[in-house]
């Protein structure tokens, strides 16, 4: 009734690796509008497979018209981005498949894309993929876990409360 019972977040929520890879600082994505912090805290994952799973439990709140980036909700507020690759909006949605769309309740590890990663590569791309809590100051902090090989839903962010 007033948060007396309430069970204190002390280890934080964390955020699912949505690709297998390796999790990477954003700091060494190639853009300033991912690397500067400007959209939002977390982490990035080079993929070595063309599958893009949920980092989190919640909703679809997105699907973008070129499927190259999704947005979604998590159950505990966040605003999330998963953008596959650099300026892949250029693609126009060659060699994307989605599997979801907006207003989808997913569970972390559901496939939401899949990635002709080759055919990226072969166009000119970068495919790191930034996953973004684009809500961060809502939060007390929002850290990138990285500097290692992850499968899909290995913790790759953790986001405390305030």
């Amino acid at each position: 009734m007033f948060g007396f019972f309430k069970k204190k977040q002390n280890d934080g929520y964390m955020l699912g690796a949505p690709a297998k890879g390796k999790a990477v600082d954003l700091k060494e994505v190639n853009d300033p509008t991912f690397n500067s912090g400007m959209l939002g805290q977390g982490v990035a994952v080079i993929p070595s497979e063309g599958k893009i799973f949920a980092p989190a439990d919640g909703e679809i709140a997105m699907v973008f018209d070129t499927l190259h980036a999704i947005s979604m909700n998590a159950e505990n507020g966040a605003e999330i981005l998963v953008h596959v690759g650099l300026d892949t909006v250029n693609l126009k949605g060659k060699g994307f498949q989605a599997h979801v769309k907006a207003g989808d309740k997913v569970k972390k590890g559901d496939l939401l894309l899949d990635v002709d990663l080759a055919l990226l590569e072969e166009e000119g791309y970068d495919i790191i993929t930034p996953v973004l809590v684009c809500n961060t100051d809502d939060y007390a902090s929002v850290e990138g876990i990285f500097g290692k090989e992850v499968v899909p839903g290995d913790d790759v962010v953790k986001i405390c409360e305030k």
